[in-house]
C-alpha cells in the first residue's frame, strides 16, 4: 500500500471540517465536493479522497493514516511481512463488524453507509488496511448524508466527526483490541505458510491435516458447516507429519506428485475433498476448518465451459484432425463445445504455469474425458479427432512434470494411469491403489491407448496491443466532446468482469474467493494492456512482469503512473476494494475475453520444456 505522508502534512483541522459541513446544510449536494481534501484529527489524519456526485452514487472514499505513536502495535509484527498481512486481514475483519454496528440509516440512498472492503475466508493481501513501521493506512468507502438531493449538514458532521473517529478508537489501537487473537491469525498464516513450503521437498502437491473440517455450509457461504460436520481422519498407514513453527507437528494425508484419483460413491465427499483442495491454495483464518490444508501454489481447477470464447489456442496434444480441415494449432471459437473449452483451459493453464491441475468429474466433458472400449470399437480413431484425457494425463506428468488430482465416480478406465487412488466413504479417505491396480490388471478387455506416445508441444502465444474493448491506441476512448479521454471503465463481480461494454465471463473460475481480487485482475489488465501487450512478448512473460510489478510496488501499482510500478501520485487513486491474485486467474480473465487479439510466437521455442 502506497504511503501517503505528504498529501496529509497539509491538512485542516476537524473541527474546520465539522463547521464546513453544518454551513453546507441544505445545499445542493454537488456542494459536497467542496470537503475533499485533508483533515488532522487528535489521533489521525483523514483524507477525504473521492466524494460522490449523488447520494445514490458510488460512495464517497476516505483514507484514514494512524501514526503507530497512536495504534501501537508491537515492531517486530510490523515489519515482518507475513505478520504485516496477517494483522491487516484481522483489522480489516474487525473493521467491517465495528463499521456495521456504527453506521445508521441518515436519508437518502447512500447516505449513513460505513463500508470496508469486506474479506472471504481466505487471508489475503488487501488494499483496505495496511500496517507499516510508521503507520497504519485505512481505506473506506462512506455514503454522505442527504435528504433527497440536499446536504444533511448535521449528519454528515456526526458521521466524519464522530462516527469515524470512534472506528479508529475500537479497531486501530493495539491497546483495545485482542492481542490473543491477533497473534492467532500470525500464527495460523505462518503455519499454513510452512506447510505449503515443505510439499515440493516431500515430494508432495497438496497436505490435508488430521481433524481438518471440510465441509462448508452450502454453495455460496463458505464458512465450516460445523454442526453435524465429519472431521478428516486420514488412514493410519498413509499418515505423514510435517512440522509448523507454531502448532508443532502436524499429521494428515500427503497426496503425492503424479495421477491421483478421488474415488467412492455418490455423496460420500469426494468433491469435498477436491474442493478444499483447490482452495488450499490460499490460507485460511482461524476457525475456518481448513487452517491446515494447503496446495500447491499453482494448482489449477479445470472444468468444461460450454459457449466461451476461446482464441488463439494450440489445443493439438488433445482435439486434432477436425473436419473440414480446420486448423487446430491456432484454434478459435466464440462458441466452444464442452470439449474443446475444457482442452483449451487445460493448455492456457499450462501455459501460465500451473504444476498442478484439478478435475472433477461432474464438471468435466465426457468425451474429453473418456473413450471406452465399446465406443472404440464403433467408431474409428481416424473419425475422432479428441484423445481422451485418460491417454494424455500420464504424459502430461512424464513429459512436463503436471500432476493432476481427479474425481472419478465412473470411469474405472483411470486405474491403469493412476499412482495414487484414494476411496472416499462416508466422508473418510481410505488408499486403495493396490486394489484399483489389480483390477486393471485384470481386465480381459482393456482399451486401445490412443493418440501419440507423447503429450505434445506447448506453444507459447502473444497477446496484442488493441485487446481491450473500445480501446484507442491511446489506450482511453474518447467522448461525446471529442477533445477530451477518459479511461476504460470496470465494474467487478464475483463471477463477472465488465470491461467497457464488454463481459467476461468468471463462473468457471473457482479459485476466485472474493470480487476484491476481480477488481484488481480488472486493473491488472487495463496495466497490461498499457505496458505489456506486444507481439514480441509471450503470454508466460507479461503474468511474469505484471506480477513482479505488484511485488515491487503492491497493487497500487496498477492504478497510475507513467511507468510501471509508479506509486499513484492522485489520491483519487487510492482504492481500498483490491485483493491479491494469482497469475492464473488474470490469465484466465484474459483468455476469455472476447476481444482479446493473440497470436502465436513463431520465433520463440517451447517455453515449458518437457521433464
Amino acid at each position: 500500500m502506497t504511503s501517503h505522508r505528504d498529501d496529509i502534512e497539509q491538512s485542516e483541522t476537524w473541527t474546520n471540517l465539522r463547521h464546513q459541513l453544518k454551513d453546507l446544510d441544505g445545499q445542493s449536494y454537488r456542494e459536497y465536493k467542496r470537503i475533499k481534501g485533508n483533515y488532522g484529527f487528535p489521533e489521525f489524519k483523514l483524507s477525504i479522497d473521492y466524494v460522490q456526485g449523488d447520494p445514490f452514487a458510488a460512495p464517497s472514499r476516505l483514507c484514514i493514516r494512524v501514526s503507530q505513536t497512536v495504534a501501537g502495535f508491537p515492531v517486530e509484527w510490523i515489519t515482518d511481512y507475513a505478520s504485516q498481512v496477517a494483522i491487516a486481514d484481522y483489522l480489516t475483519r474487525q473493521v467491517a463488524q465495528v463499521a456495521q454496528l456504527l453506521q445508521k440509516k441518515r436519508g437518502s440512498g447512500k447516505s449513513g453507509k460505513i463500508e470496508i472492503a469486506a474479506p472471504s475466508q481466505a487471508i489475503l493481501r488487501r488494499t483496505a488496511i495496511w500496517p507499516e513501521a510508521d503507520a497504519i493506512e485505512l481505506r473506506l468507502t462512506v455514503g454522505l448524508p442527504a435528504f433527497g438531493r440536499r446536504i444533511a449538514g448535521m449528519a454528515a458532521a456526526a458521521l466524519l466527526c464522530e462516527d469515524i473517529p470512534q472506528l479508529v478508537s475500537q479497531c486501530l489501537k493495539y491497546e483495545v483490541l485482542d492481542s490473543v487473537a491477533i497473534e492467532r491469525h500470525i500464527h495460523t498464516l505462518k503455519d499454513a505458510e510452512s506447510l505449503r513450503a515443505q510439499l515440493a521437498e516431500k515430494g508432495l502437491v497438496a497436505f490435508v491435516a488430521a481433524a481438518s473440517c471440510l465441509p462448508r455450509r452450502s454453495g455460496v457461504d463458505e464458512r465450516p458447516l460445523n454442526e453435524a460436520a465429519d472431521l478428516f481422519v486420514p488412514p493410519a498407514d498413509s499418515c505423514i507429519a510435517l512440522e509448523t513453527p507454531y502448532s508443532g507437528r502436524v499429521q494428515g494425508l500427503g497426496i503425492r506428485a503424479g495421477v491421483t484419483l478421488i474415488v467412492g460413491g455418490g455423496y460420500h465427499g469426494k468433491s469435498t475433498l477436491l474442493r478444499a483442495i483447490e482452495q488450499g491454495i490460499y490460507s485460511h483464518v482461524p476457525g475456518d476448518g481448513r487452517e491446515q490444508v494447503v496446495s500447491d501454489a499453482r494448482t489449477v481447477k479445470l472444468r468444461a465451459e460450454d459457449g466461451r470464447s476461446v482464441v488463439g489456442v494450440d489445443i493439438s496434444p488433445v482435439i486434432n484432425h477436425l473436419p473440414r480441415g480446420r486448423d487446430s494449432r491456432q484454434f478459435s471459437t466464440t462458441n466452444a463445445s464442452g470439449s474443446t473449452s475444457q482442452a483449451a483451459g487445460l493448455l492456457e493453464a499450462v501455459e501460465a504455469g500451473a504444476k498442478v491441475l484439478l478435475i472433477d468429474e461432474d464438471t468435466a466433458a465426457t468425451n474429453f474425458m473418456i473413450r471406452d472400449r465399446k465406443m472404440q470399437a464403433l467408431i474409428a480413431k481416424d473419425k475422432e479427432p479428441i484423445t481422451p484425457f485418460v491417454d494424455k494425463v500420464r504424459q502430461l506428468y512424464d513429459d512436463y512434470g503436471i500432476s493432476t488430482i481427479l474425481v472419478i465416480g465412473g470411469s474405472g478406465d483411470y486405474f491403469d494411469v493412476a499412482d495414487t487412488v484414494i476411496a472416499m466413504e462416508d466422508y473418510q479417505p481410505k488408499i486403495v491403489t493396490t486394489q484399483a491396480k489389480a483390477i486393471a490388471n485384470a481386465d480381459p478387455n482393456p482399451r486401445e491407448q490412443e493418440g501419440d506416445r507423447n503429450f505434445g508441444p506447448i506453444t507459447p502465444r502473444a497477446v496484442l496491443p488493441g485487446s481491450l474493448p473500445d480501446s484507442l491506441p491511446s489506450r482511453s476512448k474518447s467522448n461525446r466532446k471529442g477533445d477530451r479521454t477518459r479511461p476504460l471503465k470496470a465494474k467487478a463481480r464475483r463471477d463477472s468482469l465488465i470491461l467497457g461494454n464488454e463481459t467476461i465471463d468468471l463462473k468457471a473460475i473457482e479459485q476466485i474467493a472474493e470480487v476484491h481480487q476481480v477488481n484488481a485482475i480488472a486493473q491488472a489488465i487495463i496495466y497490461a494492456d498499457r505496458y505489456y501487450f506486444a507481439p514480441e512478448r509471450s503470454f508466460s512473460e507479461l503474468l511474469d512482469l505484471v506480477m513482479d510489478d505488484i511485488e515491487r510496488g503492491g497493487l497500487d501499482a496498477l492504478l497510475a503512473g507513467s511507468t510501471p510500478v509508479d506509486r499513484p501520485s492522485n489520491v483519487s487513486y487510492r482504492l481500498g476494494n483490491l485483493a491479491m491474485f494469482r497469475r492464473f486467474e488474470l490469465a484466465a480473465a484474459i483468455n476469455r475475453l472476447r476481444t482479446v487479439r493473440i497470436e502465436p510466437i513463431k520465433t520463440k521455442s517451447v517455453e515449458i520444456t518437457p521433464i
